[in-house]
């Protein structure tokens, strides 16, 4: 028995590919409160952007190692010399608004982090610190966006993000356990709504 036999998972879980299958079975969906990891998440649902998630899942290894191991210290350092360099590392998306991105992305991390404490108290605060089940119908794939996506990505910008549009941060949120979108009959779905606040998925923001 395959792994993609042995147990029911998402659509976009279900193929061949090891790395995808452990990254669902292991991450995705989960609740991340790890200030650092969060801030990993935010930078590489980023640099998604235009590409695959397979793409940048693959090169996971080399982002760790490009931008010090998402250190958001190190990373609102990075000096002309510094970017320059990524630009030229093959091992991650050579795109030069993606990498300056990271960089001021960084620097407005650590201020979050200095008004509220951490990024993680700011982030869970939007959804009361439970995160959100969404509660759709099997076959209805999950929303592109949706009103907790807008209202933290306007917030985002307003403090001096960058690639963070409402798409990429629903992407960031559901990677990050703040909203649970595992399909309804995948194995890892919500089966209990205590814990956590479960909200109808509408049709507005569907993806085609």
């Amino acid at each position: 028995m395959t792994p993609t036999t042995e147990k029911k998972r998402c659509h976009w879980a279900s193929g061949l590919d090891p790395e995808y299958i452990r990254y669902h079975d292991e991450e995705w969906g989960r609740p991340v409160h790890d200030d650092r990891h969060l801030f990993e998440m935010l930078i590489l649902e980023g640099a998604q952007a235009g590409l695959s998630w397979s793409t940048i899942l693959h090169k996971r290894a080399n982002y760790r190692k490009a931008f010090a191991r998402f250190d958001p210290k190190k990373v609102a350092r990075f000096d002309a010399r510094a970017r320059a360099a990524l630009l030229k590392d093959s091992g991650i998306v050579r795109n030069r608004l993606k990498i300056d991105s990271a960089v001021t992305n960084a620097q407005a991390f650590l201020q979050i982090q200095k008004e509220a404490g951490s990024f993680d108290r700011y982030l869970w605060n939007f959804v009361a610190g439970r995160p959100v089940l969404n509660d759709r119908p099997a076959g209805m794939g999950p929303p592109a966006h949706t009103e907790l996506s807008d209202r933290i990505s306007k917030d985002l910008k307003k403090r001096g993000f960058r690639f963070v549009g409402s798409t990429i941060i629903y992407a960031f949120l559901q990677a990050v356990g703040v909203v649970n979108d595992h399909s309804p009959d995948c194995f890892l779905a919500p089966k209990r709504i205590s814990g956590g606040r479960r909200r109808r998925a509408t049709k507005i923001a569907i993806q085609s």
